[in-house]
């Protein structure tokens, strides 16, 4: 008989998902356990039958994460009516989840796993991990442009419709039409309305870093498997910032 854990670890550790949506899809009904609606908080093993939105779930499945260089033109979703779909034009466990997604017109590094909590942790705006881009741009870069992307621009975040000024960010420059940029945020195509804020078009926007995983030479369209030394710097590099932020975070007297 097989050890009992959390129902919403079960789920997390068989990557469908992180724990605090799995104990969102529980209390919505969308989790059965052996037939019958799962209650928050119950304890489950490999002996119970878990189902999720209709889906078996396994946990026995070994850890995986690997770095896939994300040719532009192909979308990061898991709609299978998508042809445009990384899942449909690659070879790509189904069982792995995209971290922080590129948009169809970005190509670049992009981190996928089967472990939802690493997916989670990764993703999360709050948890400032750097993701570092470069990108191309339409005409010649100035010194104005370079400072005024550096020190905080206001775009539109369309996910909440409103307007927000970006962090602080390290921009440089590489040669006339080029720049590397480090951001520790997310918003939907952040770097490309932060170029139009200052009349630039990007023409290519490529990303080569995760926190301390690299693209390297790794060639478009192929995906490598992440070392255990890479892995090991990941957890601690994910470790710091999460201290970092806490020790930043004002404490209400």
């Amino acid at each position: 008989m097989s050890e009992k854990i959390r129902l919403n670890k079960y789920i997390s550790e068989a990557g469908y998902s992180s724990r605090r949506k799995a104990d969102e899809m529980i209390a919505a009904g969308k989790v059965m356990v052996n037939g019958k609606p799962a209650d928050m908080g119950m304890r489950v093993g490999d002996d119970d039958e878990v189902v999720v939105n209709g889906k078996r779930l396994l946990r026995d499945l070994p850890f995986k994460l690997i770095a896939f260089n994300k040719p532009k033109g192909y979308a990061c979703t898991m709609h299978n009516g998508d042809e445009s779909g990384i899942f449909k034009n690659f070879k790509l466990d189904k069982d792995l989840k995209y971290i922080g997604r590129l948009d169809k017109d970005s190509e670049g590094l992009l981190l996928l796993s089967n472990d939802g909590d690493l997916c989670n942790e990764i993703s999360k705006a709050r948890n400032q991990h750097e993701k570092e881009y470069v990108v191309t741009v339409n005409r010649t870069i100035t010194d104005e442009f370079l400072k005024g992307m550096a020190g905080g621009v206001k775009i539109h975040d369309s996910n909440k419709d409103m307007w927000v000024v970006t962090k602080p960010c390290k921009v440089k420059k590489k040669n006339d039409r080029s720049f590397s940029i480090i951001l520790t945020q997310g918003y939907n195509r952040q770097i490309r309305k932060m170029c139009e804020v200052f009349e630039y078009k990007v023409v290519k926007l490529r990303r080569i870093r995760v926190i301390n995983i690299e693209i390297g030479d790794l060639e478009s369209g192929r995906t490598r498997e992440i070392t255990e030394e890479e892995l090991a710097e990941l957890k601690k590099r994910i470790a710091q910032d999460k201290e970092k932020i806490t020790a930043d975070t004002p404490i209400d007297k």
